[in-house]
């Protein structure tokens, strides 16, 4: 018996009623193609000034990841974590990470340079021969600012192998234009992470935010100016004229008579609210309805509030709708990307510049120093004073059982301070 062979799909298609892909339908018009947005410098940059989405989706969650800072709760003495913070703070160490972050987020990829006092910029940084007072702060550069050289990626095992191992700073960037930088000088942050391929016809960086998006904008903003169009013709008016298409295809002064008493009738309807016609004459009102056209807004705005992975209460500013609702869970949902973000992508960064400014201010290397990012869900009083009393009776329970002694138990109530804002001047 000879087998034949036969093609089978695992999709469901109906070709009788044109139902499934490929079966002849509308649905086998569609198709992605590459925007390849990121390299239209010029386009990013407009979309960027002048939609308040776009800028809204690029600065909201740099902002939300450096707003609050850092708890170091290394075994510091808290005059000196009061130094480190009030360095960072003089030196815009927060803004300017935040701007790095943006600039990333808005073309794909940025970095943000250290700058360290009589430095050789193409020599790996030593975080260990920093000299007091020679940290100076960080500059950000986007990437069309810092060009990596593809032809020396870093070899050694290590999370950047790869990636570039220099960088040269474009000669129109900045004052710093011209120089070359070690990659370990460099806070290195990128857009989109893409594959392989894609990420070597990137020059080593991501996308931007915007690309995925792009036709989600469109929409959106196609969708709200056609909105405020349709409100010229909320309020239709229409005057009827006898032999109207004679007078207007012959012209002369037939026509001219027309124009005349047009602007007449639109004169008294500016000036007294009138509508003076002749008696032969008809006029109707039209009124236009808005019917489901807030809907599909609403629509619109939520598939991109899901692209941008931003909540609408934040990108828009658009109030909950819903029995009961209050945004909260989408806030909390929000805050925890957030949480996770500074984790993947701020946590050594800002371990670098935390260790810079101990070293540069207080003349101590902590090749360890620990630190958490305060949380952006702020607690009310009540919510405090609660933690604060369940851990005080936790803590006293410990020590009263002989598990912990009285130094260790002060430690623990300490440690808790940076939640509740209690026991803060304990020694």
């Amino acid at each position: 018996m000879t087998r034949r062979r036969k093609q089978t799909t695992d999709a469901v298609f109906n070709t009788s009623s044109h139902l499934g892909y490929g079966s002849g339908n509308l649905l086998d018009g569609i198709g992605y193609n590459s925007l390849n947005i990121t390299n239209n410098r010029q386009l990013l940059e407009n979309m960027y000034r002048t939609s308040w989405v776009c800028g809204m989706a690029i600065d909201l969650p740099a902002d939300d990841m450096t707003r609050e800072g850092v708890d170091i709760t290394s075994d510091m003495k808290p005059e000196d974590a009061e130094v480190i913070y009030d360095t960072m703070a003089t030196l815009s160490i927060w803004e300017n990470i935040a701007k790095t972050i943006k600039w990333s987020r808005l073309y794909g990829g940025a970095g943000a340079l250290i700058m360290i006092d009589g430095a050789d910029y193409t020599k790996p940084l030593d975080l260990s021969r920093i000299r007091r007072g020679s940290f100076k702060g960080i500059i950000p550069l986007d990437r069309h600012m810092l060009l990596p050289d593809m032809s020396k990626p870093i070899k050694d095992i290590c999370p950047d192998m790869g990636l570039p191992e220099f960088y040269d700073i474009h000669a129109s960037g900045n004052i710093l234009g011209g120089r070359r930088v070690h990659h370990s000088r460099i806070l290195r942050f990128t857009g989109i992470e893409m594959p392989y391929y894609q990420q070597i016809q990137l020059n080593s960086w991501g996308i931007s935010e915007l690309e995925r998006a792009y036709d989600r904008l469109i929409a959106y903003d196609n969708a709200t100016t056609g909105t405020a169009q349709l409100m010229h013709k909320a309020h239709l008016r229409v005057v009827k004229f006898q032999k109207l298409a004679e007078k207007v295809g012959t012209g002369g002064a037939g026509a001219d008579v027309l124009m005349k008493r047009l602007d007449k009738i639109r004169y008294f309807q500016s000036i007294e609210g009138l509508t003076v016609l002749d008696k032969e004459d008809e006029f109707e009102a039209h009124n236009y309805t808005f019917t489901g056209i807030p809907d599909v807004l609403l629509q619109l705005a939520q598939q991109l509030s899901g692209a941008f992975q931003i909540p609408l209460v934040k990108l828009l500013g658009q109030s909950p709708a819903g029995l009961n609702a209050t945004g909260e869970s989408d806030i909390r949902n929000y805050y925890d990307k957030i949480k996770a973000g500074q984790k993947s992508k701020l946590f050594h960064p800002v371990k670098n510049i935390l260790t810079l400014c101990a070293a540069s201010e207080l003349g101590v290397y902590e090749d360890n120093i620990k630190f958490t990012f305060k949380p952006l869900w702020q607690m009310s009083d009540k919510e405090k004073s609660e933690i604060a009393d369940t851990t005080t009776k936790a803590v006293s329970t410990a020590l009263g059982g002989g598990i912990i002694c009285a130094e260790e138990a002060k430690a623990e109530l300490k440690q808790s301070s940076h939640v509740t804002g209690i026991y803060t001047n304990l020694k």
